[in-house]
């Protein structure tokens, strides 16, 4: 508990012990009044002050207006009965009062115990970022002090506090806080590192690739601070219903007070003013509408904590709201149903390439100079016979459809062909980060040269153009082959085909092979079983690659061979298809996804751990790379829709029933009490239900 909750508890069962000692106390008439205001300022007094600043600014139909007028109404009422010699109640107004706050003091632990989870998200802000001087010492500064490219330290057990690329040292990470994943995550020199993360065992330098105020820590701290912002529209109805409903029971309280009195009048019959004041004032306890619009907020915040402890950021309620409607999801395939880390599985020369690198000198790989260190390596590879681990390449083998070559000298010259064109490859696509263009480096295995490469051309959807040491080569798509007007190679081998043309001849094609993630099956059958009607999966690989994934993964439909422009009008034509009360969601890693996730009704960017622009575009973002953390979250985002229809339903009902009641005199005011407080405890212990994630989140579904 907060010191003002502790503050309010002491009040409480100061005030209760009062009350019930003075039920004790032999006194009548005014002196038994007095003593009933002590409990009743006590407990009371901030309500009344709230109460009279609302009117003073023209706020006046709230719950302490209602909780104001009914308790003083039932103190004054018990002043007139006790002057006409009669017991007055005033217990019952000290009593209002005071399950009103427990009410609220209920809340309030609920609020706090629902913040935790955010709480925790909050913990990831650094203190401090840890600077060396010249003479070797450390001195902590404050991260926004910090300049991009200065060299900071992290020590073991210490926050990382700011994005950058690990200069020197080797550690353990620690990014629960970040994915609700509890597997630690291992980092090296050259890797990058995102702020958020906790160091855990060696020490790390780490130069800075971004201001604190663009690293990952504070994009997402500034995404959950503001996600109450963006209200749902069940929200907004409360709100809008409170609105006009408290001034319309305050008026209907004091019709109920004096109408039935004034008609008695008029037919010559006793006014009877007490019985119809209590009712009414019955009627203002009653209808105090804090069950809604307290456990209804509460609800959806709940379902944000509980999400983000999963490490499942949501934006805001009306994307929790929409996201439990969502029935048609569309997939990005690389990065998000696959793992995105392609590798080269096979180097097919085509042959005319393959012949014409026969007829040039021995040892010198085309496009580079005789003298490179390229062309020394490249020869000490081919004799430590490099691509015999490639199934299907090297001395020992030969890939796919070709048939096998005789003689080690026939094998020799095929292995040449086979690493100048991925060394072609490899410095045409040098400058892109796609992860095609990263397999490409990596298989290649050795230093890039970039002044050896100019005028290079990246063409959306096709592939590269650019000259590698004066020779021209192009490495892309069959679009590209296409455009180009080249003959290309067909082949009906699974994976991505990335063609090469040099000197405006075509010279080959590498096949890349990218992995279906290990979950991502048990993802698409989470998802059917939630309800959602269509899976679709959008992809710019070849007609036979997208259908081999989406048979593995048992998709509805698949697109294929698509440009980036492309998947925005596939995302139209499936939003024209779904009915009014339907949601699409599309799922993609961040990378060239903005446009699509801003069509959908729904954005949700996955695996965006350190991706600026997937934070920026999605409305809600998965922080690691498990596809079954969209089904979660629909499952999350479900159970709090329905727990807010429930405390809708139970309080209105409820509410409905006693306002009947207490308009007719058969409900007292501790009916009253519970059809306020009683109401409002239950409604809100209800809504704590969305705080509970079943399996403890990210680990349920590892």
């Amino acid at each position: 508990m907060t010191t003002k909750q502790k503050k309010m508890l002491y009040r409480i069962i100061t005030a209760a012990v009062l009350m019930v000692a003075l039920h004790f106390v032999p006194v009548e008439g005014y002196p038994r009044f007095a003593l009933y205001l002590v409990p009743y300022f006590i407990i009371g007094y901030d309500i009344l002050r709230k109460a009279v600043l609302g009117i003073c600014h023209g706020e006046v139909f709230d719950e302490n207006f209602l909780m104001a007028v009914a308790t003083v109404g039932a103190m004054l009422l018990g002043i007139y009965n006790e002057s006409r010699g009669l017991e007055g109640e005033f217990a019952e107004g000290v009593a209002v009062m005071l399950f009103y706050q427990i009410g609220e003091l209920f809340q309030a632990v609920a609020v706090g115990r629902s913040r935790k989870n955010i709480s925790a998200l909050m913990d990831i802000r650094p203190d401090y970022a840890n600077i060396e001087d010249q003479e070797g010492n450390l001195e902590q500064v404050d991260p926004d002090d910090v300049e991009v490219g200065t060299v900071i330290l992290v020590q073991p057990g210490e926050k990382v506090p700011i994005d950058g690329i690990v200069t020197e040292g080797s550690s353990t990470l620690n990014t629960s806080a970040l994915t609700g994943e509890s597997v630690p995550r291992e980092v090296k020199e050259g890797e990058e590192i995102v702020s958020g993360c906790v160091n855990l065992t060696g020490l790390l330098r780490i130069r800075t690739t971004k201001e604190f105020g663009e690293s990952t820590v504070s994009k997402i701290l500034d995404l959950v601070e503001n996600s109450s912002m963006k209200k749902a529209r069940t929200e907004n109805f409360i709100t809008k219903f409170a609105r006009y409903y408290t001034p319309a029971v305050c008026y209907s309280a004091l019709a109920l007070a004096v109408v039935p009195s004034v008609v008695n009048l008029l037919l010559g019959n006793p006014a009877d003013w007490s019985t119809w004041v209590i009712r009414a004032l019955t009627f203002l306890v009653i209808s105090c509408p804090c069950a809604l619009v307290i456990s209804i907020p509460l609800s959806f915040f709940g379902g944000i904590g509980g999400a983000s402890s999963c490490g499942i950021l949501v934006k805001g309620s009306n994307y929790l709201e929409a996201l439990a409607r969502t029935k048609y999801v569309v997939f990005d395939k690389t990065g998000t149903l696959t793992k995105g880390v392609f590798q080269v599985t096979e180097i097919c020369p085509a042959a005319e390439f393959a012949q014409k690198l026969g007829q040039a000198r021995e040892g010198a790989p085309m496009g580079l100079r005789e003298d490179s260190p390229e062309a020394e390596s490249a020869g000490q590879a081919r004799e430590a016979g490099r691509w015999t681990q490639a199934e299907g390449t090297g001395p020992e083998a030969d890939g796919g459809h070709h048939s096998k070559e005789t003689g080690s000298a026939a094998a020799g010259g095929r292995q040449a062909a086979q690493e100048r064109l991925l060394e072609l490859a490899a410095y045409a696509e040098s400058y892109s980060n796609h992860p095609i263009s990263k397999s490409l480096k990596e298989a290649y295995g050795r230093e890039l040269r970039p002044s050896l490469v100019s005028d290079v051309e990246e063409i959306s959807g096709h592939g590269v153009k650019a000259l590698v040491d004066g020779v021209s080569v192009a490495a892309g798509n069959a679009r590209l082959m296409e455009s180009l007007k080249l003959p290309y190679e067909e082949t009906q081998q699974i994976g991505t085909i990335v063609h090469v043309a040099v000197d405006g001849a075509y010279a080959g094609y590498i096949l890349i092979a990218d992995v279906v993630k290990e979950q991502a099956k048990d993802a698409i059958a989470a998802l059917k079983a939630a309800g959602v009607k269509k899976t679709v999966m959008l992809t710019g690989d070849a007609r036979l690659t997208a259908e081999h994934v989406a048979g593995q993964l048992g998709l509805d439909e698949v697109k294929s061979e698509l440009l980036p422009g492309d998947k925005v009008e596939a995302v139209e034509s499936l939003l024209t298809r779904k009915g009014p009360k339907e949601n699409l969601a599309f799922v993609g890693d961040g990378i060239n996804d903005a446009p699509v996730l801003s069509r959908a009704d729904i954005g949700v960017a996955m695996g965006a751990l350190g991706s600026d622009a997937a934070i920026e575009a999605a409305d809600i973002v998965l922080m690691d790379d498990n596809p079954m953390k969209l089904a979660l979250a629909i499952r999350i985002s479900r159970k709090c829709l329905a727990i807010v229809y429930q405390n809708i339903v139970f309080a209105l009902a409820v509410k409905a029933a006693c306002l009947l009641l207490g308009a007719v005199g058969l409900a007292n005011m501790w009916i009253a009490i519970f059809a306020d407080v009683g109401v409002m405890v239950l409604a809100v212990l209800n809504a704590i239900r969305c705080l509970k994630v079943s399996g403890s989140g990210a680990r349920s579904i590892a």
